[in-house]
């Protein structure tokens, strides 16, 4: 006999009454007459096996030991999504050659601001890795960064002006006080061989340098600190595991049911803190969590695609990151590249990204995740960004419809003797950007990153794209002092800090000399210094 025979409602009354609540979700299911769940107990639960959740685990791990660390990934290995080097158009993003990053004004001045933040954030990540090859946490660098030069070319004479302008204004800075400029023709060549190669220079054209920039394999950098966590007694990797409910306890400690996707074995895990760092998932799971600070928010998701040389005759003529101005009405993360890549020890050249129109959350996700995470608390919003953003809209639809031709086309503004038979179509990770509640209840499409985190602090989330995973380390900093205030503030916390991130509470923006002996080091460390 079963319980599933009894008449669950009046069942669910009784349970209604019962004083011991925290047993009730276990109860619910065996009133359903399914398995009951195994409970398990973590000081910190991590939902999403990406570079976020790996650099939160693995900064947490280095602050105490002791912490029972459970991470949650919903596919059968980490890094899969956006993290992977194939999926990630953001390798070692630093401001020195995005131009998406210096936005110019209408009167023609030029904002750095946001260069100048995301370039010390990239730092902070330098640090970090350092202070993990050091330690041996991690491998020996080139298996998951390289020195790749980072450039920046334009052509016409209004972009040739912008460009000037904006080396003279990042250039005086002490973060920048190594990027080189030229109009010569001969200079770039010698610079970007494949992007002068066959030109016809019949207009003004202009460059910039950057000899120390990076290319980061993030998928393998990711899969190494998740392999130095599970060398831990105290971190627990399950794979497999969908987050299905996140629920609160009466004393505030949070109820991550998580049900395995083969199996179909269902777990409960009772923690005090939770962490978001799902990429293009993060969303439905905020909403899901149901705390005030999830209102208002929805998401604009972004298909991508890269066309890619593996002709090692080709790819050995280009070992540069070189980046150009996003065409009029493309999405700032639309800006083209052609991108020098090493993905798991494999060179490759990469260009695009090609945006797409979908309604996916997750390149493994489902068209209907877009629909899904409509709320009453977002409707307005979303239609609002729908209606004023339609331009985007048809711009993105338009990109997917691009035939090989089309693409290869543009590819050649940057390699003028490409051909086509030489390029592949690979598609790309998913992007889920920011729609924001505004006051009037209208909404706002955003293109950067933002934590979410409850006002308790038991649980935080990041949204959004670009510069994402070349900040992680400054964003999970974020989450320690919004969400480990206490603890962040002892002595042992501030001095692990800084041994980690020798720059941690000061401004390396602000700081010339701390910047120059930092960077001498983080350089040489990690092998990005120029020969």
């Amino acid at each position: 006999m079963t319980i599933s025979g009894f008449d669950e409602w009046y069942l669910s009354i009784i349970i209604g009454t019962l004083k011991f609540k925290p047993l009730l979700p276990e109860l619910e299911f065996f009133v359903k007459g399914e398995i009951p769940m195994t409970v398990k107990t973590a000081d910190v639960v991590l939902v999403g096996g990406g570079v976020m959740s790996a650099t939160l685990g693995m900064m947490l791990m280095q602050l105490d030991p002791a912490l029972k660390i459970i991470m949650v990934e919903r596919l059968d290995h980490v890094a899969h999504e956006s993290t992977d080097g194939w999926n990630n158009a953001g390798t070692g993003h630093a401001g020195y050659c995005e131009l998406n990053y210096t936005p110019e004004n209408p009167d023609g001045s030029v904002e750095i601001n946001r260069a100048l933040s995301i370039n010390a954030a990239f730092e902070m990540s330098l640090q970090f890795w350092r202070y993990l090859v050091n330690e041996q946490v991690l491998p020996a660098p080139r298996n998951f960064i390289n020195p790749t030069p980072h450039q920046s070319f334009v052509w016409g004479e209004n972009n040739v002006a912008f460009l000037r302008k904006r080396y003279e204004l990042l250039s005086a800075h002490p973060l920048f006080k190594e990027m080189q400029y030229s109009e010569d023709p001969a200079v770039i060549a010698g610079w970007m061989p494949l992007v002068m190669k066959d030109r016809n220079i019949g207009e003004p054209v202009a460059a910039t340098r950057v000899e120390h920039g990076a290319d980061v394999d993030f998928g393998s950098l990711t899969r190494s600190l998740v392999a130095a966590l599970q060398a831990h007694p105290n971190f627990e990797l399950l794979l497999n595991n969908r987050v299905k409910r996140l629920e609160r306890y009466d004393d505030q400690q949070w109820k991550v049911r998580v049900k395995n996707r083969t199996s179909g074995e269902s777990q409960s895990i009772k923690t005090p803190f939770v962490f978001l760092g799902a990429g293009g998932g993060a969303l439905p799971l905020l909403q899901k969590s149901g705390i005030d600070e999830s209102q208002g928010y929805g998401g604009f998701p972004v298909s991508g695609q890269w066309l890619v040389c593996r002709k090692p005759e080709i790819v050995k003529q280009h070992d540069s990151k070189v980046y150009g101005k996003a065409s009029v009405g493309a999405p700032p993360m639309s800006v083209p590249h052609l991108d020098t890549r090493i993905i798991n020890g494999e060179k490759a050249l990469l260009f695009g990204p090609f945006a797409g129109f979908t309604t996916k959350f997750l390149k493994e996700g489902s068209a209907l995740d877009l629909i899904a995470s409509v709320r009453g608390n977002n409707l307005l919003p979303m239609m609002s960004v729908g209606v004023n953003n339609m331009d985007l809209t048809k711009y993105l639809i338009g990109e997917a419809m691009q035939s090989h031709e089309d693409r290869v086309c543009s590819l050649k503004e940057y390699f003028p003797s490409a051909s086509a038979e030489d390029w592949t179509l690979a598609k790309a990770g998913q992007r889920v950007q920011i729609i924001k509640k505004n006051a009037d209840g209208s909404g706002k499409l955003e293109f950067g990153t933002e934590l979410v985190a409850s006002k308790d602090g038991t649980l935080a989330a990041l949204l959004g794209a670009s510069p994402g995973a070349s900040i992680a380390v400054q964003a999970m900093i974020g989450v320690l002092e919004r969400c480990f205030k206490e603890r962040l503030a002892s002595a042992q916390w501030q001095a692990r800090m800084k041994a980690m991130m020798p720059s941690y509470g000061q401004s390396l923006i602000d700081n010339a000399t701390l910047l120059a002996e930092i960077r001498s080091s983080t350089l040489s460390t990690l092998g990005l210094k120029a020969s």
